[in-house]
């Protein structure tokens, strides 16, 4: 639980106060320690400050309190109480009571360890405090602006084709340190970051036994987090919400105000990515396969899935990497549907007509037009030939056109079917010869981009397409010739 007695605001180095020129504080004690904060600043003349304190002041006094003829014994008991209480620091005011800092003064913030400010008589105590409260406002911008940031690259590495390594590897950066994610079985099955070394990794995975649940016990019977600190690093781990035993657990050198907010944001993610999907759809589905099975008509069957028409999108991860089950839900959930087949190199979706197909950071994808269940075959075609596309003009996201009319539509179906089946007689029975034309023609006549798209060399794109004119007898340079084609292709 948070200390009560600490406030929201992040607290300011002593260092950074002492930075302030127009305060011209001075250092004349105690350790000069970066690490030393302070968490508000309080006045006091008291000869005794302790009951008034609750720690992390910088306590301001002008000496007030200090009698006549005061000697080592009472400066030596007024620190010790001021220790006591977890003051971080003492800022002496020279003026009016006194012209200088008493030395006693100084001998015992040096024996205690208490940082010792001398504050000139230009210097305020409200002007101090408003310094110190102008810091902490910047600190805290500053630490809201970080969790924003932080959380907005999560949820993109979340997205991309391998989003569990991804969310860890950018939380592991945001927090300086270790992000190990456990499965149900207590094994580390990734993590990004430098390793926090043998106790603390050994501590981590201990801590991670702690909130992950047995089964045999209530949900709420265990605690949903723990910390722990062991050889200097900051240990965290966080039960995943999705029920199946995941964990995640960090290893930290220290702890700042916004890296609870950044890890939850982590563990929200990952127990999406980590856990199945649950709800009254998945039944639904099951029943679509089982019916599909038993010979059921798609049409029969997507009323089922949530809509009458769906569009087909194609994706492939950018890089080599071949997509993985946890990807592919990845490029789902990010696409809004849970309809997602992995085919080799190639992650296909089902997405309902009414939802929007938008990039999706690390894949390139072709979206097809929307059709009923009858069309899926040709909208699966439509999504091929997009991709092919997109990938050999490295654009991100390629639609398939959805035109209302062209001048092919002017043409009796059956007449240009059998005009297109008369055309390319001689070279239908070689599919690389027909897949090699219609995209050449696609990607106009480009023999780099059409390899690309292909995944053949640029030498077989060149004797495919010579086959293809020493076959059909016909001059491929020729315009209107490859118009001809065109119309015949899209009527195959």
């Amino acid at each position: 639980m948070p200390d009560p007695t600490v406030p929201p605001t992040p607290p300011v180095a002593l260092d950074a106060l002492l930075a302030r020129a127009d305060l011209g504080l001075r250092r004349i004690a105690g350790p000069a320690d970066p690490a030393v904060v302070v968490h508000w600043a309080h006045t006091s003349e008291m000869a005794d400050p302790y009951p008034y304190l609750l720690g992390g002041e910088l306590l301001l006094s002008a000496g007030v309190h200090i009698p006549d003829g005061a000697g080592a014994g009472y400066f030596d008991a007024y620190v010790s109480r001021i220790v006591a209480a977890g003051g971080a620091a003492l800022g002496f005011g020279v003026a009016p009571v006194h012209d200088t800092v008493p030395g006693a003064l100084v001998e015992a913030c040096e024996m205690h360890g208490l940082p010792l400010l001398e504050v000139p008589p230009r210097t305020t105590f409200s002007a101090v405090a408003r310094a110190l409260w102008q810091l902490m406002a910047q600190a805290r911008t500053a630490e809201l602006r970080r969790v924003t940031e932080a959380q907005q690259s999560l949820a993109t590495a979340a997205a991309r084709p391998d989003p569990v390594p991804a969310v860890l590897q950018q939380l592991a950066r945001r927090l300086g340190g270790r992000a190990v994610l456990y499965g149900p079985e207590g094994t580390p099955i990734a993590g990004a970051g430098p390793d926090p070394g043998a106790e603390a990794r050994t501590a981590l995975a201990k801590l991670a036994e702690v909130v992950r649940p047995s089964g045999q016990e209530p949900s709420d019977a265990r605690p949903s987090s723990a910390s722990d600190t062991v050889a200097g690093v900051r240990l965290v781990a966080h039960a995943l919400g999705n029920g199946e035993g995941f964990v995640l657990g960090t290893a930290a050198p220290q702890r700042d105000a916004g890296d609870h907010t950044i890890a939850s944001v982590a563990a929200v993610l990952l127990s999406l990515l980590t856990g199945e999907r649950h709800g009254g759809s998945g039944a639904d589905r099951s029943s679509a396969l089982v019916r599909l099975l038993l010979g059921a008509a798609p049409a029969e069957v997507a009323p089922l899935l949530g809509g009458d028409r769906w569009r087909v999108v194609r994706g492939r991860p950018d890089g080599r990497a071949a997509p993985d089950p946890v990807a592919a839900s990845a490029l789902g959930a990010a696409l809004g549907s849970s309809l997602v087949d992995v085919a080799g190199e190639v992650v296909r979706v089902l997405v309902p007509d009414g939802r929007t197909v938008e990039r999706v950071p690390g894949w390139t994808l072709g979206v097809s037009a929307a059709a009923a269940p009858r069309d899926w075959p040709a909208a699966d075609a439509q999504a091929s030939r997009a991709l092919a596309r997109a990938r050999a003009t490295r654009t991100p996201l390629l639609r398939h056109g959805d035109r209302p009319a062209a001048l092919t539509d002017l043409v009796p179906p059956h007449d240009a079917e059998a005009h297109a089946r008369a055309l390319l007689a001689p070279i239908e029975r070689s599919p690389a010869l027909v897949d090699t034309l219609r995209t050449w023609l696609s990607l106009h006549g480009s023999w780099d981009r059409t390899a690309v798209a292909l995944d053949v060399h640029r030498n077989t794109v060149r004797q495919r397409i010579a086959r293809c004119a020493a076959l059909l007898d016909t001059d491929l340079d020729d315009p209107d010739v490859r118009m001809e084609l065109w119309f015949a292709l899209r009527r195959t």
